[in-house]
């Protein structure tokens, strides 16, 4: 977890120290969540370009597993049962708007074997590769909205593994004498890892950039980002 508010005062002091302009909290709020969605959608560029490239023995430095300790914070599962007419199990509906990407699905104990929806009719008339109850499979349709299960006469609830998004921030305040004061209480924190701090601040403020129309301040955090980006990768 990040705390938001440390956040947003180390923004707020950064954007005013040349007078640039005031961040509203409306704002900070609106470029605090592109912030935090735009560096969780990077984890999983990273993962893909890191898993090309051999590990680090030493174990605090391999990048691979660091990313993997940063997506595991948002690793969810549920159990989700079949729609009231037995045909298929609705995700959407089950998990939400939280999904983002869906994992391991598991039946009973078997891991269910993900195929191609044009290689259904296939594989069921395939004496060795017709799906069984040990040896279940499934298509996602409609968007990954729905999951269709074979055999299809499978009735219990699949236990579905999945990476949600992270919950929205938000920096919340009240007014005391006339001053805007950090209400804690009706605040949400950033929930990335809290090595993140220094990058959402660096986001947020190129995003601010563009609002306060001044090149200089987008200018100078694009240029701190692709840093971190390259002393990551390096």
């Amino acid at each position: 977890m990040v705390n938001i508010d440390t956040v947003y005062q180390r923004v707020l002091a950064l954007a005013n120290k040349e007078q640039r302009g005031y961040i509203t909290p409306q704002e900070f709020n609106l470029f605090a969540n592109q912030a935090q969605l735009d560096i969780f959608e990077q984890y999983f560029y990273d993962i893909n370009q890191f898993g090309r490239i051999p590990g680090n023995d030493t174990e605090y430095s391999d990048m691979l597993n660091y990313l993997e300790e940063k997506i595991s914070i948002f690793e969810d599962e549920k159990n989700v049962n079949k729609n009231t007419a037995g045909t298929f199990y609705n995700i959407s509906n089950s998990i939400g708007s939280s999904l983002y990407k869906i994992g391991s699905i598991t039946y009973d104990g078997y891991v269910c074997e993900k195929v191609n929806a044009n290689h259904i009719h296939t594989i069921n008339r395939s004496p060795l590769l017709k799906p069984r109850s040990y040896s279940p499979i499934y298509t996602l349709k409609e968007n990954k909205n729905k999951l269709y299960l074979y055999p299809q006469h499978l009735e219990d609830p699949i236990l579905v593994n999945y990476i949600r998004k992270p919950e929205k921030a938000n920096w919340s305040s009240y007014t005391l004498s006339g001053s805007q004061l950090y209400d804690s209480t009706n605040s949400v924190d950033f929930e990335l890892h809290p090595s993140e701090e220094t990058k959402l601040v660096i986001k947020i403020l190129g995003l601010a950039g563009i609002t306060l129309k001044d090149p200089a301040l987008y200018q100078i955090a694009g240029a701190e980002d692709n840093k971190n980006i390259q002393q990551e990768k390096q």
